[in-house]
């Protein structure tokens, strides 16, 4: 009898023990997204000091994590190129499982494609590339790429050419070699050797992709200097509205509003933008006292459909409008129509093939204000068919191969008696990506190019080479070294411009003009361990028959020749810093030095040293978030050659003064969906001696205010 009784005890202490650990578990559960309440598949949930306690988010973040005990415990959520968060959670209360990552700055897990055109993840990518991430663009302010890249980027610099017409120098380079692209693709239109800048507004774009130096032996002529890459934001949400307004000095106003949704295989959004500032007086000394007002219209839709798993395809259309007030009587007006489709088909698991036809119309006319005409006298039309494949060849590498053809029209009031050129250029090229060993990658590529015009042709290689050493307790470090051949084609202005420069002397083309060459050679290492990077990058460029304007004495007038050869030294230092307590701070320093080789006066712009910083400090509880940023840049002086104003055949030498310029900017989330604005620019009111075409249009400090509605957030539960 007695052995049952004993048997009875144990069972029912153990169904006592049972029942109190069953009551001693509770579980956490909730959602993890982004800022923008995008759910993050995949996102991992773990709990501190519980080894194998765990799960990851579902396809809309959801989550469901037990715990085992009852006691408090700290459950962190992570995910890729995202800040990490930790979160303590208790048995005796309800626990809030949601959570909404944020985006984090100096992460390298980000996919690029601009340095080798296929997705690489950054910290792999064997070339050196810049990001400005949505965030990035979120937090400037800006409304097109002039305002985001003088913030974040030290080394360019936008200033002034005749007409107040806008020029841009990257490190030594001009606006005719340095390529802007749209998701890859080339934009028609040019004035004074640069593209409409107005009209890369930011209303639509994910991340903006850098890559400085000869990058031609993937993007051909115009590359030499560099490539500037916007990559447009995809349609994730069900469906989405948004609208932001935001005015400031000079009775400065911008209005964007977009739409979109996604249905199954379809998704679709569309971007309005509409800006306009007033005419203003600098009010002081210089070149210049007036800066012309303009109005702009920017549209553009964007259709996704795959009909089937592996194929994807992409039509766009966009239109743009920009009116300047040059002239009381008569209104400079420019116009671009785009539009384009493309096809993408993933081939099983191992490569992909894409291509594309793209049509891009850009026009300039004289609005005449009293007849009400419109007077065109510039066209550039360009249609272009793009080809790209790529292979996997599982881990060892990937093979890219692709091509273009392009038709390039243009008629221009700077031909002889308003006249029109055209010409066919077609290119191929192959890259081979290849992971010798781990942490070892060789990246070659090959690219042949062909110009109709004068029969020009250039091959142009390119090697990049990268070692990687991860750590788990020192961090990531990264060394690359690369080597490209630049190559940049006359264009038809530079060989047939017949130009009269306001009856004060003539602008000729040059038909015998040479291609522009560069050598250029860099070496970088790079940090990384969580929340910190540090990037130091050198740079030689040897600059061969550049393309320029040179005083003419037979012709008695300015004529398009061939440079005398140049080289172009510089180093990049940046650091960037994001802390889970919202601090965070970039800093990046450029220093670039240009001098020709045989000691000839050289007329570069390129300043020497120039710094970019941000400062920032932000905070998120459930229903109120800011975000508060100090930023800045500094441009040192510089001296150059330029032709003296009264006699066009001498060159004396000119010094321009340096200057520092910082804006303050809060951003407060003050309820789902609903942001505020509010900036000071200029902040210690910086103001020019003498307004030159190098200094900053500034009239000192100057206050901004903008609203964002997420309206789609507001209805999200």
């Amino acid at each position: 009898m007695r052995i049952p009784v004993i048997k009875s005890i144990l069972a029912s202490l153990m169904l006592v023990f049972a029942s109190e650990a069953a009551d001693a578990q509770y579980v956490v559960k909730g959602r993890v997204t982004d800022k923008g309440n995008v759910p993050l598949a995949g996102a991992g949930i773990v709990v501190r000091g519980l080894q194998g306690t765990g799960t990851v988010a579902d396809s809309e973040g959801r989550y469901e994590l037990e715990i085992p005990d009852s006691e408090p415990h700290v459950i962190t959520v992570s995910f890729v190129g995202f800040m990490t968060q930790s979160r303590t959670v208790r048995p005796d209360r309800e626990n809030d499982g949601d959570f909404a990552l944020e985006e984090n700055p100096v992460s390298l897990n980000e996919v690029v494609v601009t340095g080798t055109r296929t997705p690489k993840v950054l910290m792999d990518a064997p070339i050196t590339t810049r990001v400005i991430s949505d965030l990035d663009i979120a937090r400037s302010d800006a409304a097109n790429i002039q305002d985001l890249l003088i913030t974040e980027l030290p080394g360019i610099e936008f200033t002034f050419s005749m007409d107040q017409q806008v020029n841009v120098n990257l490190q030594g380079f001009g606006g005719s070699s340095v390529l802007f692209l749209i998701d890859g693709e080339r934009i028609a239109g040019e004035t004074l050797d640069n593209v409409d800048y107005n009209r890369l507004n930011l209303d639509n774009i994910q991340r903006i992709e850098i890559v400085k130096g000869g990058a031609s032996s993937l993007y051909g002529s115009n590359a030499v200097g560099g490539v500037v890459n916007l990559i447009t934001r995809d349609q994730t949400e069900p469906w989405s509205v948004n609208l932001r307004a935001r005015y400031g000095a000079h009775n400065e106003q911008r209005y964007e509003g977009s739409a979109g949704f996604s249905a199954g295989k379809v998704s679709n959004s569309v971007n309005v933008q509409m800006t306009s500032t007033d005419t203003y007086d600098v009010g002081g000394e210089g070149d210049f006292n007036t800066v012309y007002g303009n109005r702009v219209l920017s549209l553009k839709d964007r259709l996704v459909y795959a009909p089937v798993e592996g194929l994807k395809l992409t039509g766009r259309i966009g239109y743009y409008q920009r009116e300047r007030d040059a002239d009381a009587l008569v209104k400079d007006r420019y116009r671009d129509v785009s539009g384009g489709l493309k096809a993408r088909y993933e081939i099983g698991g191992d490569g992909d093939a894409e291509l594309s036809y793209s049509y891009d119309e850009y026009n300039k006319s004289d609005f005449m204000v009293n007849t009400g005409s419109d007077v065109l006298n510039y066209s550039n039309v360009q249609h272009n068919i793009r080809a790209l494949f790529n292979w996997h060849f599982g881990k060892t590498g990937t093979l890219t191969a692709g091509g273009d053809f392009m038709n390039d029209y243009l008629k221009s009031y700077q031909f002889e008696d308003g006249g029109s050129y055209s010409q066919m250029t077609a290119d191929c090229f192959a890259q081979f990506d290849w992971n010798v060993v781990k942490g070892f990658n060789v990246t070659g590529a090959l690219r042949y190019d062909y110009f109709s015009e004068k029969s020009l042709h250039s091959v142009s290689p390119m090697l990049g080479l990268m070692y990687r050493i991860d750590s788990e307790k020192a961090g990531h470090f990264a060394f690359r070294g690369s080597y490209a051949k630049g190559f940049r084609a006359p264009t038809l202005k530079e060989m047939y411009m017949s130009f009269d420069m306001a009856s004060i002397f003539m602008i000729y083309g040059n038909p015998d003009l040479l291609s522009e060459v560069s050598h250029n050679f860099t070496l970088s290492a790079e940090y990384f361990k969580k929340y910190f990077n540090v990037t130091v990058s050198g740079y030689f460029n040897m600059v061969r028959n550049g393309i320029t304007t040179v005083w003419n004495q037979e012709l008695n007038s300015m004529r398009y020749a061939n440079e005398a050869p140049s080289n172009i030294a510089g180093a990049d230092v940046t650091f960037s810093m994001h802390l889970p307590c919202g601090f965070g701070t970039r800093l990046a320093y450029t220093f670039s030095h240009e001098y020709t080789v045989d000691g000839s006066p050289s007329m570069s712009t390129a300043r020497p040293h120039s710094l970019t910083a941000r400062v920032e400090y932000g905070r998120e509880w459930k229903r109120y978030g800011f975000n508060l940023s100090l930023s800045g840049r500094y441009l040192s002086g510089f001296s150059t050659h330029v032709y003296a104003s009264t006699d066009f055949e001498t060159l004396t030498l000119q010094k321009y003064p340096g200057y520092t310029i910082w804006k303050l900017m809060l951003t407060q989330d003050i309820w789902k969906g609903i942001s505020i604005n509010m900036i000071v620019d200029n902040l210690f009111n910086y103001r020019p001696d003498y307004y030159y075409s190098n200094s900053p249009v500034t009239v000192g400090t100057t206050f901004a205010a903008g609203l964002s509605l997420a309206i789609g957030e507001m209805f999200r539960k």
